[in-house]
């Protein structure tokens, strides 16, 4: 499967905000309020889904409700890009009730997003053939970043490569609730890229795919997450949220014997918050889990949950360029 990407993304176009997972608390509301300001003085027209303001325990609303507003949204040819406010917990729930097959027929939508979000980026690229990105969430679009937007990255037509992060103190979210305006600081410094598996340059090449560890591999295995069904080598990248080393490792060797890197040219890591265990980093739980590949593994990377995060688009061909003079992520677009 070659991936049909969206039309490029242009000032006057309408993006549709909805919550698949978690809806926004009263606290977080006026973060909510500012990002879609910042939609309409970027030059877009913005639609608010009915149920992002509703706050249910870890969801927004019922999952018919949810996949209902979703599947209308990316239906509608009217509406040229979808953005969740943040991810969640369990949009995984969604994926029975989405249409796949009804999505391979129309003309696809940027969808983006990561965290929870990449739940529904996997399948809509594997099962339905459209290119998605991942990447910022609305929450953290107001955000300056040394990285192209997704709003820009959306919009180009052609080639964007992205290279190492000099940043060290990158914009955060720790502050959100006390100032909805206010830049904060990640407190996870930027050590760089590094190669985990042994030593020496690398380039290699293939179809990026990937997202958060604690969500994609729940898909592995499954119809939803069989990366397979996408032609040629990949470039897969992952990041870990939240859980400790032990659970990434069970989660990679998990993904490991689904196949999920049996196409795979190289893989990206993510930097991560994410703990290490007792006896285990997390380095180490990814060399125990795919060490054994033989293929290159670079971690550090900037991507997910520690920003800033290059926006990848799932299913552009791309190349990974690792060494002394260059460190950098190329991607063609359409």
């Amino acid at each position: 499967m070659h991936p049909r990407y969206p039309r490029p993304l242009t000032h006057g176009d309408r993006i549709a905000v909805t919550a698949p997972s978690s809806g926004v608390s009263d606290a977080l509301r006026p973060r909510l309020d500012f990002a879609v300001e910042g939609l309409q003085a970027a030059g877009y027209a913005v639609e608010v889904g009915q149920h992002i303001r509703e706050y249910r325990s870890h969801v927004s609303a019922p999952v018919e409700q949810r996949a209902e507003e979703l599947m209308r949204m990316l239906l509608d040819p009217a509406i040229a890009a979808i953005v969740p406010p943040w991810g969640g917990e369990t949009a995984i729930d969604l994926l029975p009730h989405l249409d796949f097959d009804s999505l391979r027929e129309v003309e696809p939508t940027w969808v983006v997003g990561y965290s929870d979000m990449s739940t529904l980026l996997v399948p809509l690229t594997l099962v339905s053939g459209w290119a998605t990105l991942h990447g910022d969430n609305l929450m953290d679009t107001p955000y300056e970043s040394p990285f192209p937007s997704w709003m820009e990255v959306a919009g180009i037509t052609g080639a964007v490569r992205q290279h190492q992060s000099p940043v060290h103190n990158a914009p955060g979210w720790e502050d959100w609730v006390a100032d909805p305006r206010v830049t904060a600081h990640s407190v996870v410094p930027s050590a760089g890229w590094r190669r985990i598996d042994g030593d020496g340059e690398v380039e290699a090449s293939g179809r990026l795919i990937g997202g958060c560890i604690e969500t994609v591999s729940r898909l592995a295995g499954t119809p939803y997450g069989d990366s397979s069904q996408l032609d040629g080598p990949h470039l897969v990248y992952l990041e870990a949220a939240e859980e400790n080393a032990f659970s990434t490792c069970r989660a990679l060797h998990g993904m490991r014997l689904a196949g999920f890197f049996d196409q795979a040219s190289a893989v990206l890591i993510g930097r991560t918050a994410a703990p290490d265990s007792p006896t285990l980093t997390q380095d180490e739980a990814v060399i125990d889990a795919l060490g054994g590949l033989g293929i290159p593994i670079i971690a550090g990377v900037d991507i997910g949950h520690v920003p800033p995060q290059m926006q990848l688009v799932n299913g552009a061909p791309a190349t990974l360029r690792f060494g002394p003079s260059e460190r950098s992520i190329e991607q063609l677009l359409q």
